[in-house]
């Protein structure tokens, strides 16, 4: 269990610092915590690449565990429009995190053989996307306003131009896209810290 404690501590603090950041808008379609979450990504991939996929799905479990109690705190806190995490958020970050989370792991294991890149890349960019359409749709999406009557999401299902481009759609869609965007683009930058760290943790062993 001590081997596991750096990658409990990384994932733990990624999944608090974006459920504290994702309360701050970063322009139109984006918050803060879109651009710290994507890294739990990485956290995963390193396990699963120096410690084997058992490993990597305790450091998931323990990332779950984290993401439910900061939603049973978020419950707790009330904001200027009700709580700050309603109950539809929280099943949508719950099961949007520990499905992609261990399809991460699963595609993961597939292709380590592979090239060092392909392993951690096409793994993190199917789960990343996972991630999204669980998390926006369970959130947000009106087909599901049964799970949570009295929460109301008119501000999110509202028709607005895509991405202000145009094209209208659901406003929480727009919101998915751009969150989505971001995981992609942080995928190919995570894959520099992802080879500089394993390599610096095989000349150690060595």
């Amino acid at each position: 269990m001590r081997t596991l404690f750096p990658g409990v501590l990384a994932m733990a603090t990624i999944v608090v610092a974006s459920n504290i950041l994702v309360q701050f808008p970063l322009g139109a379609f984006l918050t803060w915590g879109a651009l710290t979450y994507p890294f739990a990504f990485l956290v995963t991939d390193l396990t699963n690449r120096l410690q084997g996929p058992a490993a990597a799905r305790r450091v998931v479990l323990a990332g779950f565990a984290t993401g439910i109690l900061c939603s049973f705190v978020g419950t707790r806190i009330i904001g200027d429009f009700g709580p700050l995490v309603t109950l539809r958020i929280a099943l949508g970050s719950g099961l949007a995190f520990l499905c992609a989370q261990l399809l991460d792991v699963a595609i993961f294991n597939r292709l380590r053989a592979g090239s060092w890149w392909k392993a951690p890349l096409i793994s993190t960019l199917a789960s990343a996307t996972l991630d999204t359409a669980i998390f926006f749709t369970i959130a947000f999406s009106a087909t599901l306003v049964l799970l949570e009557p009295a929460n109301d999401v008119s501000w999110a299902t509202g028709a607005t131009p895509l991405l202000g481009l145009g094209l209208q759609a659901p406003f929480w869609v727009s919101l998915a896209i751009g969150d989505w965007l971001v995981k992609l683009a942080l995928a190919l930058v995570a894959l520099v810290p992802f080879r500089l760290i394993v390599a610096r943790m095989i000349a150690r062993v060595a």
